[in-house]
């Protein structure tokens, strides 16, 4: 299998560009609801969903915004049964189209999941690649609401198990040189041809200098910032007397690891500034790893061209594979309105693609590795090794306010894992009071059996004035306007030390703004932080009002203040605790 050709809509060159595809809807706020994959992993069953849905009804989490039931991984047959998905009859005996109407006759929303790979991440082959029309038959026949789309057992790079191999597809085989064969004319590798971009490197093999890893790096661990560049190509010009096809012979080595490929797109800027792709495949003998001299066959007009050797295809493929299902599901029903959520593990940094295709995009790989079950409600970390915690999430999406909003779609942090184990109530505030900053999509992953109306997780999963922040009209992803340890620009610094303190601003849509103080420290902090209204408005300009008077409501005591100054502060801050306060301008 390889994967299938770009169209224009998802070349790399149109990420930013603004465009969704055609049958994407927009303007969604942030999700809510809650997902079966925390409290029960692939134990989940009819009767605990049912369970779920009525519990949803009798703490009143509908009236909180809260709206959707989503089935995750362990759902279905392993095997599709005549091409087909079908539900697993031990864990799920009455079918999907029951379970839906049974969901939707509470009021609330019924969403499911798969995979744009092959097989599912628990193991059922029964992946949409290659099946996404009869499977947007399927949720369309079932009154699917909302789709949470994963990307294991991807056949061209996915998240997880992944296949070494898969380097092929995502990256460009290591290049010395190119002659254009009708001028004569030889380019050179650290000469006349330049490495745009990041992460292309010199590399001598037999005394050549070649460059390697032309392509996207890998996005799915907390090592890389989310901002900025996250791919290089090569590039050279070429003064051509006339129009014409010109012969680039191109001396490479292939491979099937990271940072060496075999697949490269080979672009073309002509003078005019049009773009072209004469070649997006293998290049030479895809087994070998031999030196070896390929041709690609360009069309080039009289003057400068810029030639651009590349592979984008670790973000391309997946933007390709996202869309197909999406315009399946717009054939069936032009008027289809499924939230449509991206859980790629940010490996192939969706949040410079997805908001073509997807409501919202995971940023890392899941906040925690040990999910529930019957019984056992699992457990999350503040902090951790690696991303299976609150903190290597926070850290990533805190910065990434620049991806988001309602024509696009939201960063997805993963999760709520409030009222699991391993947790304060503390850390269950700011864990909450982060999210909904940051308008993340709040899918709530306890056990609702575990909760009771007016208890302490409850109090912090119902905070209507946290949830109004999240679910602001405006969409506007809070930014980082202060960090005790950013040198330059809190806004875009990816900072994984966590003995820090951050000041998160949020604008409203009626004027009011508000203000998160954040120790993200495990210990107590006991310094005075303050932020002024013009220090806001160096980030946030017009978004934010200046006034000479202001109303202040604490949005964890509800203590009300207010102030004529302008400046907002806090003196001391416990460990992981926050002060979070909503400020009116009069």
């Amino acid at each position: 299998m390889r994967p299938d050709r770009i169209e224009t809509e998802g070349r790399f060159d149109s990420f930013n560009n603004g465009e969704v595809i055609s049958s994407k809807k927009k303007n969604h706020l942030p999700a809510m609801g809650w997902n079966s994959w925390n409290a029960f992993g692939s134990g989940n069953t009819e009767a605990l969903t049912k369970v779920m849905a009525d519990r949803f009804v009798e703490l009143g989490l509908k009236d909180l915004g809260y709206e959707f039931i989503i089935l995750d991984d362990g759902c279905y047959k392993e095997n599709r049964v005549e091409g087909k998905l079908s539900n697993e009859e031990v864990k799920f005996p009455s079918g999907f189209k029951a379970l839906s109407d049974y969901i939707h006759g509470k009021g609330l929303k019924f969403g499911m999941y798969n995979d744009i790979g092959t097989n599912l991440c628990a193991g059922a082959a029964v992946g949409t690649c290659d099946h996404e029309k009869e499977d947007a038959e399927s949720y369309i026949e079932w009154g699917v609401d909302f789709l949470k789309v994963d990307n294991c057992y991807y056949p061209f790079d996915n998240a997880t198990f992944s296949d070494g191999t898969n380097a092929k597809f995502s990256y460009a085989p290591a290049i010395s040189k190119v002659e254009v064969k009708e001028l004569s004319q030889t380019f050179e590798c650290g000469r006349n041809i330049v490495a745009t971009g990041v992460g292309v490197k010199t590399c001598d093999i037999d005394g050549t200098v070649f460059f390697k890893g032309i392509g996207t790096f890998d996005g799915t661990g907390p090592e890389n910032t989310p901002v900025g560049d996250m791919s290089g190509e090569l590039r050279f010009d070429v003064d051509v007397p006339e129009d014409g096809e010109y012969s680039l012979l191109i001396s490479h080595i292939n491979g099937k690891e990271p940072e060496q490929g075999s697949w490269l797109s080979v672009g073309v800027i002509s003078p005019d500034g049009s773009r072209s792709y004469p070649y997006d495949e293998i290049l030479g003998d895809e087994d070998s790893t031999d030196l070896q001299v390929s041709t690609v066959t360009v069309s080039l007009k009289k003057g400068v061209n810029s030639i651009r050797l590349m592979n984008h295809r670790r973000q391309e493929n997946p933007l390709n594979s996202y869309a197909k299902l999406l315009k399946e599901l717009y054939k069936i029903n032009p008027d289809h309105d499924i939230i449509h959520s991206a859980c790629e593990w940010g490996k192939n940094q969706p949040q410079n693609w997805a908001y073509k295709v997807c409501d919202s995009w995971r940023i890392l790989n899941d906040i925690s590795f040990r999910v529930g079950s019957d019984g056992d409600p699992g457990a999350c970390e503040w902090v951790g090794d690696y991303t299976p915690n609150i903190t290597a999430q926070y850290n990533k999406a805190v910065i990434m306010d620049e991806f988001a909003g309602l024509s696009k779609g939201w960063n997805d942090p993963d999760m709520l894992v409030v009222g699991m184990n391993g947790l304060s109530m503390t850390q269950y505030r700011t864990h909450m009071t982060m999210w909904c900053m940051m308008n993340s999509p709040l899918m709530l992953g306890l056990d609702l059996r575990r909760v009771e109306k007016g208890d302490e997780i409850y109090n912090i999963i119902a905070n209507k004035d946290l949830i109004a922040l999240n679910q602001d009209e405006l969409g506007i992803q809070s930014k980082r306007v202060f960090s005790s340890l950013a040198t330059e620009c809190p806004d875009k610094e990816y900072i994984k030390d966590i003995n820090r303190v951050d000041i998160l601003v949020k604008p409203l849509k009626n004027g009011s703004f508000a203000i998160s103080f954040i120790n993200v420290s495990l210990e107590d902090d006991n310094n005075c932080y303050s932020i002024s209204v013009p220090e806001i408005k160096a980030f946030l300009g017009d978004k934010v009002r200046d006034s000479s008077f202001y109303r202040v409501k604490d949005l964890w005591t509800g203590k009300e203040s207010t102030s004529d100054s302008g400046v907002f502060e806090v003196k001391g801050l416990k460990g992981c605790d926050n002060v979070t306060i909503l400020v009116t301008p009069e």
